[in-house]
């Protein structure tokens, strides 16, 4: 079976990016909406969120793999498993697809397009959540693939629906996203100025799941 060309691959990974942010922001927007209570919009955003990604893994990752995030695809640009140049392209279609997701719920709840957020989200708690955040994702991402590959979709929905409630930053652990929610000024936004060290701890934590999972999940035979 011949696998899916370029462009559709960069398609996958604008539309299932783009629909991710879109979930994640319009969700927020609604459980804020219907309530005024913080933990309740959070419970509402997490579900919604979680269940996305189950759709979208499933749906996508055979045509791209379903990456919707520059870590991931870095990750798998040291792994060898795609080009440099494919996941530079990845990345650019991943942030595209971001900014795009945030517009459309924008107009789906009639607020102004274009927005720059002002939720403050700083402090080492927060950036050092992004790390442990992404380094969990990865690590499930990678120990899925290796132990049980058709079980990622759920596996990745799981980590990230649980991730919301144990880090302190509510597990962005996405530079794309990160990016993305720094042009809306709800419930799910984070201003721009705090993105920079969000990505850095992502980058960080992907980076070092790499190493951990290299060793954890390699095949030896012992003694």
């Amino acid at each position: 079976m011949l696998s899916p060309d370029l462009p559709r691959r960069l398609a996958a990974e604008f539309l299932g990016t783009a629909t991710l942010v879109c979930t994640v922001i319009g969700s927020g927007i609604m459980a804020d909406t219907l309530s005024a209570d913080d933990a309740v919009s959070l419970v509402g955003n997490t579900l919604a969120t979680g269940a996305m990604l189950f759709v979208l893994i499933s749906l996508l990752g055979p045509i791209s793999g379903a990456h919707f995030n520059p870590a991931v695809s870095m990750v798998f640009a040291l792994l060898r498993q795609i080009s440099p140049t494919t996941a530079l392209g990845y990345m650019m279609a991943q942030i595209a697809g971001g900014l795009v997701g945030a517009f459309a719920a924008h107009a789906m709840f009639d607020l102004p397009i274009f927005e720059v957020s002002t939720k403050i989200r700083q402090g080492t708690g927060q950036s050092f959540s992004e790390l442990v955040a992404t380094f969990g994702l990865i690590v499930t991402i990678l120990g899925g693939l290796s132990a049980r590959p058709q079980a990622v979709p759920a596996l990745v929905a799981l980590y990230i629906t649980s991730a919301y409630w144990f880090t302190a930053s509510t597990s962005f652990a996405n530079p794309a996203v990160t990016i993305a929610r720094a042009f809306t000024n709800t419930f799910a936004g984070i201003r721009p100025q705090d993105v920079p060290i969000f990505i850095v701890a992502e980058l960080i934590g992907a980076g070092l799941a790499v190493l951990l999972a290299g060793w954890l999940f390699s095949a030896k035979e012992t003694a």
